[in-house]
C-alpha cells in the first residue's frame, strides 16, 4: 500500500498525489461502476488504494465533481478538427468505402465464382 494517498490540487484539478491520474481520469469507469479489477486493466500504474481513495473522494465531494464532468464534457462536444483534417477525414472514408466495396466483390467472386466466365 502507498503511504498517505491523498487527493491534491497541483493546477489541473483534484489528482492523486501518488501520481498524475486526475479525479476525472477515473470519473467515466466510475460512473459505468466499473470493477476495481477493470479499472487496474486500463490503468495499471494506479493501486486498488489509489482508485478507493478517488470513490471516497467522489462520494465525499460528488455535485462539484459531477459538475466539473458536465463543464468537460460540454467542452469536449463543441471541439471541431482543423478544416485540413476534417479533409483528411473525408477522403479516409471515401476511400474506406471503396475498399469495402472492392473487398465485397471480391468475397462474391470467390464463394460465386467468376462472372465474366
Amino acid at each position: 500500500m502507498k503511504n498517505n494517498i491523498e487527493i491534491v490540487d497541483r493546477g489541473r484539478g483534484p489528482q492523486l498525489s501518488t501520481s498524475r491520474i486526475t479525479v476525472q481520469d477515473l470519473v467515466p469507469y466510475l460512473q459505468q461502476r466499473w470493477s476495481h479489477e477493470s479499472i487496474l486493466e486500463i490503468m495499471p500504474v494506479l493501486s486498488v488504494e489509489e482508485i478507493e481513495a478517488v470513490e471516497a473522494y467522489v462520494r465525499d465531494h460528488f455535485d462539484e465533481v459531477m459538475e466539473q464532468d458536465r463543464r468537460i464534457r460540454a467542452r469536449n462536444s463543441k471541439r471541431e478538427n482543423p478544416p485540413e483534417v476534417e479533409e483528411i477525414l473525408k477522403r479516409a472514408g471515401e476511400k474506406m468505402a471503396t475498399l469495402r466495396e472492392q473487398f465485397a466483390q471480391e468475397r462474391n467472386v470467390e464463394r460465386n465464382g467468376d462472372p465474366a466466365r
